[in-house]
Protein backbone atom coordinates (compact mmCIF):
# COMPACT_ATOMS: atom_id res chain seq x y z
CA UNK A 1 0.00 0.00 0.00
CA UNK A 2 1.33 3.45 -0.71
CA UNK A 3 -0.48 5.62 1.04
CA UNK A 4 -1.18 5.99 4.81
CA UNK A 5 -4.38 8.13 6.24
CA UNK A 6 -3.08 9.23 10.07
CA UNK A 7 -6.16 10.49 11.65
CA UNK A 8 -5.11 12.47 14.97
CA UNK A 9 -7.92 12.99 17.59
CA UNK A 10 -8.07 15.53 19.96
CA UNK A 11 -9.96 13.20 22.72
CA UNK A 12 -11.27 10.21 22.38
CA UNK A 13 -14.70 8.69 20.30
CA UNK A 14 -16.61 7.71 23.25
CA UNK A 15 -20.37 7.27 21.31
CA UNK A 16 -20.09 3.22 20.88
CA UNK A 17 -22.34 3.78 18.19
CA UNK A 18 -19.91 6.32 16.36
CA UNK A 19 -16.79 4.41 17.44
CA UNK A 20 -18.58 1.11 15.54
CA UNK A 21 -18.94 3.09 12.38
CA UNK A 22 -16.17 4.63 12.15
CA UNK A 23 -14.59 0.95 12.94
CA UNK A 24 -16.56 0.01 9.95
CA UNK A 25 -14.90 2.30 7.39
CA UNK A 26 -11.46 1.70 9.18
CA UNK A 27 -11.38 -1.43 7.91
CA UNK A 28 -12.92 -0.42 4.56
CA UNK A 29 -10.11 1.88 3.97
CA UNK A 30 -7.58 -0.45 4.77
CA UNK A 31 -8.67 -2.23 1.48
CA UNK A 32 -6.80 0.78 -0.12
CA UNK A 33 -4.57 2.79 2.33
CA UNK A 34 -2.59 1.97 6.08
CA UNK A 35 -5.10 3.25 8.15
CA UNK A 36 -3.15 4.64 11.83
CA UNK A 37 -5.46 6.30 14.54
CA UNK A 38 -3.98 8.75 17.06
CA UNK A 39 -5.98 9.81 20.30
CA UNK A 40 -4.69 12.38 22.33
CA UNK A 41 -5.80 13.24 25.61
CA UNK A 42 -4.72 16.90 25.81
CA UNK A 43 -3.22 19.23 22.98
CA UNK A 44 0.37 20.09 23.96
CA UNK A 45 3.56 20.86 21.45
CA UNK A 46 4.71 17.48 23.81
CA UNK A 47 2.13 15.21 21.78
CA UNK A 48 2.36 16.56 18.72
CA UNK A 49 6.16 15.82 17.92
CA UNK A 50 5.45 12.50 19.43
CA UNK A 51 3.78 11.88 16.50
CA UNK A 52 6.06 10.22 14.15
CA UNK A 53 5.10 10.23 10.51
CA UNK A 54 6.86 10.45 7.32
CA UNK A 55 8.88 12.98 5.53
CA UNK A 56 6.40 13.70 3.05
CA UNK A 57 2.83 13.30 5.38
CA UNK A 58 0.71 15.77 3.95
CA UNK A 59 -0.76 17.53 7.67
CA UNK A 60 -4.47 18.73 6.87
CA UNK A 61 -6.81 20.27 9.68
CA UNK A 62 -10.63 19.65 9.60
CA UNK A 63 -12.16 23.20 10.34
CA UNK A 64 -14.92 24.97 9.75
CA UNK A 65 -13.24 27.41 7.51
CA UNK A 66 -11.20 25.20 5.62
CA UNK A 67 -11.68 24.30 2.03
CA UNK A 68 -15.37 22.79 1.02
CA UNK A 69 -15.13 19.96 -1.75
CA UNK A 70 -17.81 17.84 -3.39
CA UNK A 71 -17.41 14.33 -3.11
CA UNK A 72 -15.81 13.92 -6.66
CA UNK A 73 -13.76 16.75 -5.55
CA UNK A 74 -12.63 15.53 -2.67
CA UNK A 75 -11.71 12.29 -4.52
CA UNK A 76 -9.40 13.94 -6.59
CA UNK A 77 -7.69 15.82 -4.06
CA UNK A 78 -7.07 13.22 -2.61
CA UNK A 79 -5.40 11.10 -5.31
CA UNK A 80 -3.41 14.27 -6.78
CA UNK A 81 -1.83 13.89 -3.02
CA UNK A 82 -1.09 10.45 -3.70
CA UNK A 83 0.01 10.65 -7.38
CA UNK A 84 2.50 13.96 -6.03
CA UNK A 85 4.08 11.38 -4.09
CA UNK A 86 2.66 12.65 -1.20
CA UNK A 87 2.72 9.15 0.64
CA UNK A 88 1.13 10.19 4.45
CA UNK A 89 -2.12 12.51 5.02
CA UNK A 90 -2.33 13.38 8.56
CA UNK A 91 -5.54 14.44 9.61
CA UNK A 92 -6.43 16.55 12.92
CA UNK A 93 -9.10 16.22 13.95
CA UNK A 94 -10.44 18.00 17.15
CA UNK A 95 -12.94 17.88 19.90
CA UNK A 96 -15.84 20.58 20.84
CA UNK A 97 -12.45 23.32 21.37
CA UNK A 98 -10.70 22.95 18.09
CA UNK A 99 -7.22 22.39 18.23
CA UNK A 100 -4.71 24.82 19.59
CA UNK A 101 -2.66 27.76 17.53
CA UNK A 102 0.59 25.04 17.55
CA UNK A 103 -1.79 22.40 15.76
CA UNK A 104 -2.90 24.78 13.46
CA UNK A 105 -0.09 25.79 12.89
CA UNK A 106 1.01 22.53 11.65
CA UNK A 107 -1.48 21.78 9.24
CA UNK A 108 -0.23 22.73 5.34
CA UNK A 109 -4.44 23.33 4.48
CA UNK A 110 -8.05 22.73 6.33
CA UNK A 111 -10.74 21.64 5.10
CA UNK A 112 -14.32 21.63 5.99
CA UNK A 113 -16.81 18.74 5.66
CA UNK A 114 -19.72 21.18 6.06
CA UNK A 115 -21.04 24.58 7.01
CA UNK A 116 -23.51 22.59 9.05
CA UNK A 117 -22.11 22.65 12.86
CA UNK A 118 -22.37 18.70 13.84
CA UNK A 119 -20.84 16.64 16.67
CA UNK A 120 -17.06 16.31 16.16
CA UNK A 121 -17.29 12.32 17.24
CA UNK A 122 -20.15 12.41 13.92
CA UNK A 123 -17.66 14.51 12.05
CA UNK A 124 -14.94 11.79 12.57
CA UNK A 125 -17.23 9.33 11.04
CA UNK A 126 -18.44 11.59 8.57
CA UNK A 127 -14.77 11.85 7.14
CA UNK A 128 -13.74 8.28 7.33
CA UNK A 129 -16.54 7.49 5.40
CA UNK A 130 -15.64 10.16 2.95
CA UNK A 131 -12.17 9.09 2.87
CA UNK A 132 -13.66 5.69 2.08
CA UNK A 133 -16.00 7.04 -0.77
CA UNK A 134 -12.96 8.56 -1.87
CA UNK A 135 -10.68 5.51 -2.82
CA UNK A 136 -13.87 3.77 -4.29
CA UNK A 137 -14.77 6.80 -6.55
CA UNK A 138 -11.03 6.43 -7.46
CA UNK A 139 -10.27 2.68 -7.99
CA UNK A 140 -14.38 3.14 -9.98
CA UNK A 141 -15.62 0.74 -7.20
CA UNK A 142 -19.44 0.46 -7.27
CA UNK A 143 -19.95 1.88 -3.74
CA UNK A 144 -19.64 5.69 -4.85
CA UNK A 145 -22.27 4.82 -7.81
Amino acid sequence: MSLTIHFVFLGRTRRPECRGLFGDYMERIQRFAKVLVTELREPSDAALARIKTQATARWVLLDAGGRQFTSQEFARWLGKLRDRGVREVVLLCGDDTGFPDSFRGRAQEAVSLSTLTMPHELARVLLAEQLYRSFCILSHHPYAK
